[in-house]
This record gives structure tokens, sequence and C-alpha cells, in this order.
């Protein structure tokens, strides 16, 4: 069972018991995140996530790795489009602990102007390791695509020169209007009692004055064609073909996962057979959707030669207009849903996953499931589900694209591919 909490201040505590576990993983998930970043704070929310682990008013950086490590756990963070989150995990008897390590994280960063502009190269370093990785790249460039000049077209890390940029005043303004109580997410999962933990977390997390930070900026998919290509002297050409989705914790969402793994999510996939299986063009080949509390966009992926590049394109698109004029077979439902459900089912089965779940369930305001209740969700995903998201997910006239790679002479030839699909 699920239970959840609501502090005094505001933060809320999500906690599901695992007796069978010996561990438990705690996270602190905070609405804090690109889309909230103006241009002059771009990278802002990553930063901050690399800043905490830097040392704390009470303690070092070398302090807290080996707190954490004297306990034999696990302590790391990741930052998202719409939140960041700061997450342990530990032996049972050590819960503790690891909360304490966590609040000090998050209410008490020290914010050293030294560590700042020595992270600064850290961080730029990460960047560029991105713009060196191409398919990394091409997934940027296609979320850019498909968002245009909304919130969630902005990159994580955000650039060179905004990080370069930041000042120890920016790092705590931004931390005073996001890092709020309201806007705070405790997910706790394992071993663990419900009383105790509470008692446990409510003078670490509970004291924070609350205060209302600004709700999350709306985004939409950008409407029409386009294609956005980066030259690189690079061996591969890296493609991604990209279309509407759904929002997250929508009904859709399990119809679409469901699609996916019948066009492009598994070995047995459309796009796996035809492009790699069937005819040897491509290595890497795949699909996946993508969703946030707004909006949501699907993604095909190919990384292939310069030379055949534009067939496999044409492939792609081939098996999209495939799914708009057949749709799919009963065989490739029953399938999916099965690999849907095995997957799902094996992906739980630790702590972390289950406080990760509930955590971010309860920071974008979705709905808090029990493994019984997805598993019964994807369970009735039906054809007609999968049918009648089929217009919507392959609209060819919202087809977006994004390539990396040697493209002077296949540019065009794409690109009047993708605009007249």
């Amino acid at each position: 069972m699920i239970t959840k909490t609501t502090l005094p201040n505001g933060v809320r505590v999500v906690m599901q018991r695992m007796p069978d576990f010996r561990s438990v993983s705690m996270g602190v998930w905070t609405q804090a995140g690109s889309v909230y970043e103006t241009a002059q704070e771009a990278g802002i929310s990553h930063f901050i996530e690399h800043m905490l682990f830097k040392g704390t008013q009470k303690r070092t950086a070398q302090d807290i790795a080996a707190e954490m490590d004297a306990l034999g756990g696990n302590l790391n963070a990741f930052t998202s489009k719409e939140c960041t989150c700061f997450y342990a995990k530990v032996l049972g008897e050590h819960i503790g602990k690891s909360a304490d390590i966590l609040a000090d994280l998050v209410h008490a960063p020290k914010l050293d102007a030294e560590d700042i502009e020595r992270e600064k190269g850290v961080v730029c370093e990460e960047i560029l390791m991105t713009e060196d990785t191409p398919e990394d790249l091409v997934h940027e460039l296609i979320a850019a695509q498909v968002y245009g000049d909304t919130p969630l077209a902005k990159p994580i890390l955000g650039t060179e020169s905004s990080v370069r940029a930041l000042s120890a005043d920016m790092l705590r303004g931004y931390m005073q209007r996001r890092y709020v109580s309201e806007k705070t997410v405790i997910a706790v999962a394992g071993n663990l009692e419900e009383k105790a933990t509470l008692e446990l977390l409510t003078p670490l997390f509970g004291v924070k004055d609350a205060k209302d930070a600004a709700p999350m900026p709306k985004s939409a998919l950008h409407k029409g064609r386009a294609l956005k290509a980066v030259e690189k002297d690079i061996e591969q050409v890296h493609i991604c073909l990209g279309l509407p989705g759904f929002p997250s914790d929508t009904p859709e969402q399990y119809a679409l996962h469901a699609l996916n793994n019948v066009l492009g999510g598994s070995m047995s996939s459309r796009l796996f057979q035809s492009i790699r299986e069937q005819r040897g063009l491509a290595y890497s080949v795949y699909s996946y959707p993508s969703a946030y509390s707004d909006s949501g966009y699907f993604t095909l992926y190919a990384g292939t030669g310069e030379k055949q590049a534009a067939q496999v394109v044409a492939l792609m698109l081939d098996e999209l207009r495939r799914l708009q004029k057949e749709g799919v077979s009963q065989t490739e439902l029953t399938r999916a849903k099965e690999q849907l459900k095995a997957s799902y089912i094996m992906g739980q089965e630790s702590t972390s996953a289950r406080a990760n779940a509930i955590g971010k369930a309860e920071i974008r305001g979705g709905k808090l499931r029990t493994e019984e209740e997805s598993i019964a969700l994807i369970e009735g995903v039906t054809m007609a589900h999968v049918q009648g998201i089929i217009p919507i997910v392959c609209d060819l006239d919202n087809l977006h694209g994004a390539f990396v790679g040697r493209m002077t002479k296949k540019e065009k030839e794409i690109e009047t591919m993708i605009l007249n699909a």
C-alpha cells in the first residue's frame, strides 16, 4: 500500500512499505528543472544539483562521500526538464542517517565561490561531451524541434556561456524560489515503519517555511513540419523523427507504450526487423515515447551510414504509413502487452525503482499507483485503444526531423521526404 502525508509546512511524503526487502530508498524531489529557467539561468537547475554535493554548512564534500560510504549506501541525483531529485539507498537500519544527509544537502548547501568556479569547468565539459556524442545530440535536437520556442525545448545542461555566467547569488536566488516546501516531495520505499519514518522526517524536512513557487509554465508541440541538420565529420548519420505524443499519466500513454513496442521498442518490432534484420542498414534502431506534465512526443531513431541515410528515412516513413493503413495485429498487441508487463515487473523489483516511481508520480501531480494497478492498466489496453491513437501519433502533417552527421549530399533529399511525407 502507498500512503501520502502532508507535513504542516506543505512538504508531501509518499511511502511504500516493502517488508520483504532489507534496503530502503529515499528521494527528495523538487520542482526545479529547465522549464522554469530564464535565458540567463539556462542550466542552473542542473548546476545546483552538482553544487549540492560540494559541501554544506556542516559537511565537506569529502564528509558527505565518507559518511555515505560508511553506511555502504549509494547517494546520487539527477535533473530533468521538470524536476530535480536527490536520492539515497541504504540498509533499512541506516534510514535516519541517509535522511539527515539528504536534508543537509538541500537545506544547507555551502555554495562556495571557488567551488562554483571549479564546477563550471566540469559542467562545461559535460556539455561538450554531449556535443561530441552524436546520438545524445540528435535527441536534444529533436526535443528542440518538437517544442519550438516553448519551455520544454530548453536543454537541461544549458549552454557554456550561460553556465559560465552563473554566480552564487543566482544559485541562492533560484533555490529560494524553487526549493520550497510546497513544491517538495519526499518518496520512501522499502524496509520501513511508516509512523517511525514520519517522526524521523518531520524535524528534518518539516521546519522550512512554506512558500509558493511559480506554477509550471505551459509547453506545446510545434505545429507543421520541420527539419534540423547538424553537420559533423563522423562515420554515421544519426536520425530522429519526432511526432505527437501524450502527457504523462493519461490513459493514452498505456496504448502508446504498446504501440511503441510494436513499432520500435523491441527486437521483434517492425523497425528493428525491417531496417536491421532484413536489410542490414543499421545497428541501432528503435522508438520511444517522452511524456511530460502537459504534453508528450514520440521519437523514431536510427544510426546509419551516410550513403543509406535517405533509404533508412524512407523505411521509417513506410512503417508509419503502414501503421496508418493497417494498424497492428492482435498477435503484435498481445506480445507487446506481455513485454510491457514483464519489463515493468522486473523494473520494479527494487526499493529504488519503487521510490522513483511514486516520487515522480507525486511531483508531477499524477496518481500514485500500486504495481497491481499499473499492471491492470497495461492488461486493459485494447485494440480499439491502440487504433484510436494511431491517427494522432502517426500524424505526418506534424512530422519533425533531426540529423547529425555528414549531411551535405543527402540533406536535401531527406528534407524533401520530410516536408512531403
